[in-house]
């Protein structure tokens, strides 16, 4: 499995790409993709929602089980990446190349909080 180190991670591993607006973009890590098996569904959070720090925000399903996506940071979700929605099995393809949601933080220090990639890789044992 790949740990992308241009990338922030959760440690419900989920990916965060800092934007140079100071927005995030979202995804899950390619461990999070190979636990689920061949994803088959996604729901998405709505653009204009507040969410929360590790709130539930989304759902995976795979062939295995389904699974929530929490909110790396609080903040507002901006967009949704409808088209994954529709070809979800691409995830499993490239998880670092499809995004799920952005996110424009309450708070920065939230961002800043997140693992780095390093740290992340030792956390799911890499």
């Amino acid at each position: 499995m790949s740990v992308n180190p241009n990338l922030k991670y959760a440690p419900s591993h989920e990916w965060v790409k800092v934007e140079a607006d100071g927005t995030i973009t979202v995804g899950i890590s390619d461990h999070a993709q190979a636990a689920l098996g061949d994803i088959v569904f996604l729901e998405l959070p709505e653009a204009g929602r507040a969410v929360a720090k590790e709130e539930a925000v989304a759902v995976v399903e795979s062939v295995k089980a389904a699974s929530d996506i929490y909110a790396p940071v609080a903040g507002t979700v901006l967009a949704r990446n409808d088209a994954i929605a529709d070809t979800p099995e691409e995830i499993n393809n490239k998880p670092y190349d499809n995004w799920l949601f952005k996110i424009k933080p309450t708070d920065m220090a939230d961002v800043e909080g997140l693992l780095t990639a390093e740290a992340y890789a030792a956390n799911i044992g890499e």
